[in-house]
């Protein structure tokens, strides 16, 4: 399971500052987060930039057990 960190408006729309989400691609664990937290998180995330391991990335990226995805705002 991936560590997801949510930073700023990220944290607030979802409810917490960070969650394991069993996911195996970036897209994968951005559908899992949205069916989690829905609606608020939904609008935010259309603007947010995801970093895996302090990397930018995208839907395809894989991700493994021990990563940890930053949610940024503003990305």
């Amino acid at each position: 399971m991936a560590l997801v960190r949510y930073v700023a408006a990220a944290a607030e729309a979802a409810g917490t500052a960070a969650e394991q989400v069993p996911a195996s691609t970036v897209g994968e664990l951005r559908a899992q987060v949205l069916t989690r937290h829905g609606g608020e998180l939904a609008q935010v995330m259309a603007g947010c930039a995801f970093v895996v391991d302090g990397v930018r990335s995208d839907d395809a990226t894989h991700l493994g057990p021990s990563d940890v995805v930053d949610v940024l705002p503003g990305g």
